[in-house]
């Protein structure tokens, strides 16, 4: 049957001191977070809605919490929709500033195109494709709502899309709390890909 999972980064973290928290434990929504989540369940009320997967992290349970909630479900969650490795994960990491300026560093961006210093693009394209078939699945011809985090939505995209997988993080069309939805058709084919922002009003204003 055809279906649509919808891939829903999570909301905002809280963490004043810009750490790279990747998939450390305990990191929990900000209160803005918490607002959107709120905002993306009820603008999910259109969708006649299946099942509700989360990332084991703090921050995509709490985001996938109203989801459920709304549609009567219980969250469920997949290993596979977790956040990508990264060599960093803990220290501050900010362009110009943070791990970045330490020499010692260096040796993990070597290769971008992998990437060198965190988890290959390869590993994370076959489990978030199996991660949204299963979905897919669970679902049985209903849509389906997916929380996972940045990066592992980002890459999927691409190689759906057959776009190049090395890229600037700045611009990656991922923003918190936005929805990227992949369209599978009656034969198991994802024959479309788009993007909605839906608590886009909440986002906080870049400086």
């Amino acid at each position: 049957m055809a279906t649509t999972v919808h891939l829903l980064r999570h909301g905002e973290v809280h963490n004043p001191e810009k750490i790279l928290y990747g998939r450390q434990p305990g990191w929990r929504l900000s209160d803005r977070g918490q607002e959107m989540a709120r905002v993306v369940a009820d603008w999910s009320k259109q969708f006649d809605v299946g099942a509700v997967i989360a990332s084991p992290l703090q921050r995509a349970q709490e985001t996938a919490a109203p989801l459920a909630q709304t549609h009567g479900l219980e969250i469920l969650t997949d290993a596979d929709l977790i956040e990508a490795a990264n060599i960093f994960e803990g220290q501050k990491f900010e362009l110009g500033s943070g791990v970045l300026r330490h020499p010692k560093s260096w040796r993990y961006l070597t290769k971008p195109w992998v990437p060198s210093w965190g988890e290959p693009y390869d590993v994370l394209i076959e489990r978030m494709l199996r991660a949204v078939f299963s979905a897919r699945d669970i679902a049985n011809g209903k849509d389906v709502f997916c929380v996972s985090h940045q990066l592992p939505i980002w890459i999927l995209r691409s190689a759906v899309e057959g776009k190049r997988l090395m890229h600037d993080p700045r611009r990656r069309e991922c923003t918190l709390a936005s929805v990227t939805s992949f369209h599978i058709d009656s034969s198991g084919a994802i024959e479309g890909v788009s993007y909605l922002e839906p608590a886009k009003h909440l986002l906080p204003v870049k400086k």
